[in-house]
């Protein structure tokens, strides 16, 4: 059942990326051992990682926050917009913290850590953190929103995020920071 389980949850986030250039430059690499899952379970401590970067930007401690971002980060998000390099989302991710957002919570957290060990669907090998969880912003304007978010998070041989993959509805937040 667990089997099953992690394969559709698996096959909903391989059907759901969106294909880019760079996937259809990358040839397929399937592992000639059938010994080897394409996708297994990864190690908790992705999940544990997912749930303190969530405590930290509730908090507001961006250092913290940030300390899980590689250099060559990059951030996405599903209307498009992109954030390249540690840099560019440290500044975002401060400004709106600090001048935009003045409380966030998140709770109802789902978490799934998984290892892709070869590339059929994904643009990326190794290891994933899946996030969904409930997210409420209150805004310095006064008002606030309520959404699901899903982020898909991908850490590089150094454990740190290289790649961050984000679902929400930006008219709810658009909408919570009219004036």
């Amino acid at each position: 059942m667990k089997k099953l389980l992690l394969f559709a949850l698996c096959f909903s986030f391989l059907v759901g990326c969106k294909k880019d250039k760079t996937m259809e430059e990358t040839p397929a690499v399937i592992s000639p051992d059938p010994k080897v899952q394409p996708v297994e379970f990864a190690d908790a401590k992705y999940t544990e990682m997912g749930k303190k970067s969530l405590q930290d930007l509730t908090k507001g401690d961006m250092d913290a926050w940030m300390a899980n971002y590689a250099d060559n980060a990059k951030y996405y998000w599903n209307s498009g917009d992109s954030l390249v390099g540690k840099p560019a989302i440290d500044k975002y991710w401060r400004n709106r913290r600090a001048n935009i957002i003045e409380t966030i919570t998140f709770e109802n957290e789902i978490w799934l850590p998984v290892k892709v060990n070869s590339l059929e669907n994904v643009k990326k090998t190794g290891n994933w953190l899946l996030g969904w969880y409930k997210t409420t912003a209150k805004y310095k304007g006064g008002k606030s929103m309520t959404q699901w978010i899903h982020t898909d998070f991908h850490f590089d041989e150094n454990d740190k995020i290289d790649e961050v993959n984000q679902y929400l509805d930006r008219e709810a937040i658009n909408e919570a920071i009219k004036k």
